[in-house]
């Protein structure tokens, strides 16, 4: 039950600092860095918790689909190089 007043007890973020968390994390190289930090940082906020977390778990799925696009469709176009 104590576990459960903290989280009742944590400030909620507001507009702006939604937005800044946002741009810092659609830096290329800066922000992936963040984005790991923020999710397993044991003195970040819960809501920035679960929100990094969320989008370290959608980084993985994109970069799973575009390298399979790149295989299959990079895959082809040297086939296709190699037949001509």
């Amino acid at each position: 039950m104590e576990n459960l007043s903290a989280q009742h007890d944590s400030k909620i973020m507001t507009p702006k600092e939604w937005a800044l968390t946002i741009f810092l994390a659609s830096l290329p190289i800066i922000g992936f860095i963040l984005v790991l930090i923020w999710a397993f940082d044991s003195n970040t906020d819960l809501q920035k918790k679960n929100w990094a977390k969320g989008t370290l778990l959608l980084m993985v799925i994109y970069f799973i689909i575009a390298m399979l696009f790149l295989f299959m469709f990079g895959g082809l176009a040297l086939l296709m190089g190699l037949g001509s």
